[in-house]
Order: structure tokens, then sequence, then C-alpha cells
């Protein structure tokens, strides 16, 4: 019969901890203070479990006290005479509670976790805010406080189906990024089964599809043959939105790729503007050729000290989004800057024999598979310092009205 091991004090435990091996304490059959290193002990218990011998870990020393560990083995040995082997137990306890914390992780608390596992992917702040502001507007109040594990189709209908028709895209996005976090839960352990947020075969029969619904919104735009006339007026316009806006004009950009702009991205002696992809609409880099017009603008600018940006606000910093709306709404129009994309694709259909992906690439439209093919080779760049120049020649030109057209008297008589 084995000699039963005398039972230690609390004091006589601790005077243990210090040597290093196996301590047997007493108290319960075959508890010990394993000690493998002078700060790290912890506590064992030596069972038979069916026909095998098996070591049982009961929690590290001294954060488990010796009346605790003792508590712990009288359990574990009740467990064993039970039938019940320790181990499966606590794998079994290590689950229920991973599925009640899955149960309490919310749907935005998910969204949360997940807009931050992917702050990597997004081109820059706005878009980041973008994503995690949609979720919050259309997503939340409905889904918020709904367990993540527990979301299903009805939930996706219920959200997404007031805005379908009325905000399409918007809509589109938001069902989009609710299909990310419930992949993120799936991933993580903290849902299983499939994604009710999946288009294809699911809620493709539940919505209709995008692109019968999607109402296309066209930016007010000036017609092209009005552009020159417009052009006269805002060059007599003084202060850097109005700047910003010829520019913007000249080169066919976008307005926050105007405003965006910094001198490093400017090359004068190669007349040539490289916006780099994360500032780019399509995450591409995108070059754009300078006219004469556009470098003598440029030229003109003032420059603020320790301000990067071409078009600097008061301060140095960024122009406002509202900026360049602010000097068409100063002239009287009903346009917007962006509109002026459209004024500059349609004078190039009408008015000019570009094949259609020189203007499509100036636009830094890259979605056909002209365009792709034409960035694979050199951006058609000597094409589109071409229509670029044209286009600045004919954004200086003002039409003549048929009463600025003076007939010499005797030639009107002699036909």
């Amino acid at each position: 019969m084995p000699k039963k091991a005398r039972e230690l004090s609390a004091l006589e435990v601790k005077r243990s901890s210090r040597e290093l091996g196996f301590h047997a304490v007493g108290g319960v059959a075959g508890l010990h203070l394993a000690v493998t290193s002078d700060s790290a002990a912890s506590w064992i218990l030596r069972v038979v479990i069916g026909e095998n011998r098996a070591d049982l870990g009961l929690g590290s020393y001294p954060e488990i006290g010796l009346a605790q560990a003792r508590d712990r083995a009288r359990e574990a040995r009740e467990q064993i005479r039970g039938g019940i082997d320790p181990r499966q137990a606590k794998k079994a306890a290590a689950l229920a509670l991973r599925a009640a914390t899955a149960r309490a992780l919310t749907f935005e608390a998910a969204a949360k976790a997940c807009h931050i596992a992917k702050v990597s992917e997004f081109r820059n702040s706005k878009h980041k805010d973008d994503w995690i502001n949609s979720l919050d507007r259309y997503a939340f109040p409905d889904l918020g406080s709904v367990p993540v594990a527990e979301i299903d189709l009805p939930h996706l209908v219920k959200v997404l189906g007031p805005i379908w028709t009325s905000k399409t895209e918007t809509a589109t996005r938001v069902r989009q990024r609710i299909e990310s976090v419930l992949a993120w839960a799936t991933v993580n352990k903290f849902r299983t089964g499939d994604n009710p947020a999946r288009w294809k075969g699911n809620l493709e029969h539940a919505l209709p599809k995008p692109a019968k619904v999607r109402k296309v919104a066209h930016h007010p735009a000036l017609l092209w043959q009005e552009v020159g006339g417009f052009m006269a007026d805002l060059r007599k316009r003084e202060g850097m939105g109005a700047r910003a806006l010829e520019f913007a004009i000249l080169t066919a950009a976008r307005s926050g790729e105007v405003r965006g702009a910094t001198w490093d991205e400017i090359d004068l002696k190669a007349k040539l503007w490289t916006i780099p992809a994360g500032r780019m609409k399509a995450g591409k880099q995108h070059r754009i050729p300078l006219s004469e017009p556009a470098l003598k603008l440029l030229k003109a600018l003032p420059r603020f000290d320790g301000s990067p940006y071409v078009f600097a606000a008061a301060r140095g910093g960024m122009l406002s989004d509202m900026s360049l709306s602010a000097v068409t709404r100063r002239m009287g129009l009903d346009v917007v800057p962006h509109g002026f994309r459209s004024s500059f694709k349609d004078w190039c259909r009408t008015s000019t024999a570009y094949p259609d992906e020189v203007s499509e690439l100036a636009l830094a439209h890259v979605n056909s598979d002209a365009t792709r093919a034409a960035y694979a080779r050199d951006e058609l760049l000597p094409q589109r310092q071409r229509l670029m120049t044209d286009w600045a020649k004919y954004c200086t030109t003002v039409p003549r009205t048929a009463a600025q057209v003076v007939v010499p008297i005797r030639r009107a008589k002699s036909r």
C-alpha cells in the first residue's frame, strides 16, 4: 500500500515552492506542487482514469492557493469516481463558454471588430469612415443589438428592403459590408452555417436585381458648347476655389483629386501630373498630361510655406469639398464640378476623332477591355497629350453668337 503523504501547511508549501521538483502536499491523494523554476510552480493531480495514469493541471501557484487546490483535486476525483473524465469536462466547459460568448457578441460589436481587421484594405480615411458609417446608419438600428450568431435572412430583408429601390447603390454596399461582417464572425467561430447576406443563390431570390431598379443619378453638367464662355468668366474670378475648378476642367479630373493634389505629384518639366493609386477611385495610379494653359495656371499659383497642397486653403490645409461647388453657385449656374467631366466626354464624342479609349483613359475609367489593354501598354500618353491640348484650346475659345457675326453690306447685296 502506497505511503500516504503528510498534509502540509500553507507555510510549508510556500517553502517547498523554492525547491525544484514534485512535492506531495497531502490532504488529497496525488496532489502535488510542481516547481519547474524559481518563478514557476503549478498544481498537479496524479490520478488513474480508466486504466491510464494522467497528470491533471489544477492551476498555477500562488494564484491558486493550497485550500483551493485541494478543493479542485477533490472535485476532480469525485468526477472520476462518477465516470467522468475531468479533461473532457474542462473542454466541454470551455466550448460552452465560447458558445455563450458568441451568443452575447452583437452585430455592432462584430462589425467594429471586422472594421479594425480590414483597416489596411481602405484606400484612405474617407473610405474607412464610409464603411462603418453606412452600417451605423442603415444596419445598426435593426441589427446592432442582435447576437451575430442569430442573424438570418429575414434580418437582412428587414434592413435592406426599405432602401433597396430608393437607394440601390447604397443598399448594395451595405449588403456587401454585412456579408463581410458575418464572414469575419464565422471565421472567428462566433457563428456557424451559411452567410445570409450572400447574394448569389440567396438574397437574389428575396430582392430584385440591383441593375433592374438602380436609378442612375446624372451630375448636373454644362453643355459642352457653353464651356468656352464659362471658362472666360471663370478666369475673371479670384480665389483658390476658382483656380482649382479651372484646373479640374482643364485636366478632366475629379474635384477630390484636384483638392488633394500636392506639389510632389506635379512634374512641370515633364508636363505631367501623377496621382498615386491611394488617391484614385479605381485604386490605380493615374497620369495626366498637362496642357500649356494648365501649366501656366500652376506656375502662377502662390505657394504656402509648410503646405504640400497645390490648391491650399487659407491656412495651408486642403480645400473643403464645397469650395469648388461654391464657385459655380456664385456664378449662378445649376451645375456641379463633377459635371464638367461629362462636358469633356461629350465634346470628345461629338467634336473630335479620338478613339473612345483615349478619352476613357483621360477620365481614369478602367472598366472596359479596351482601357485595360491600353493601361497594359503606355496609357496612350502621346494621344492623351494631344487630346488635353485640344481640350484646353477649346476651353479658351468663346463661340460667337449670330449677333456677333458682322456681314459686310456690299457682300450681302451681291448674294
